[in-house]
């Protein structure tokens, strides 16, 4: 027998409220992910500047044995220089006039450091962060024998900082600490 009943098949598709509800979800999470952008740009910038300051001093330390000559870090404020010792600390002016006649590009680097970040050196056996401010100069010595002064830097850009302790044999970073907000 057939049944005379009509049967309707359901519709198919999304109500408003599902989409409504998928949409707020999608923009709770890439709200999320830019937050977490944000946040690893800062850990980006101080951790690629932070690997830059120790290849420059590795480079000091290994031209300083190459060259059989004392050579140095400089930190100013916004810039940290690589450079024979005897030239660490002068103006710029008593710098290029104490420079030898032929200059290796190898020899004299530097890194300029982005907006706003600041350094801050820390000695052996001190507890004190000393900042690089205008017309101050810390000088980090390389010497012929391979040696240099243990001693940390402090990267901050804004809220976010970086932390490393340097090794006194191998001029690389022993021990590292980043906290970026």
């Amino acid at each position: 027998m057939i049944s005379a009943a009509r049967t309707t098949k359901p519709q198919r598709g999304f109500t408003l409220i599902e989409i409504v509800m998928v949409l707020a979800i999608a923009a709770i999470v890439v709200g999320g992910a830019v937050g977490l952008m944000i946040h690893s740009s800062d850990e980006r910038i101080l951790r690629s500047t932070s690997g830059e300051i120790e290849l420059l001093a590795k480079r000091a330390r290994t031209i300083a044995i190459l060259n059989q000559t004392p050579y140095a870090l400089e930190f100013r404020e916004g810039v940290i220089r690589l450079l024979p010792l005897v030239q660490a600390g002068l103006s710029d002016k008593q710098s290029r006039s104490n420079e030898p006649e032929v200059v290796n590009s190898d020899e004299n680097r530097q890194l300029s450091l982005e907006g706003g970040m600041a350094v801050l050196i820390r000695r052996w056996n001190s507890d004190k962060w000393l900042p690089t401010v205008k017309q101050t100069v810390h000088v980090w010595r390389f010497d012929p024998d391979g040696l240099c002064e243990p001693i940390s830097v402090r990267l901050a850009l804004d809220k976010s900082w970086s932390e490393d302790v340097y090794h006194p044999l191998t001029a690389t970073i022993r021990e590292s600490q980043l906290e970026a907000r």
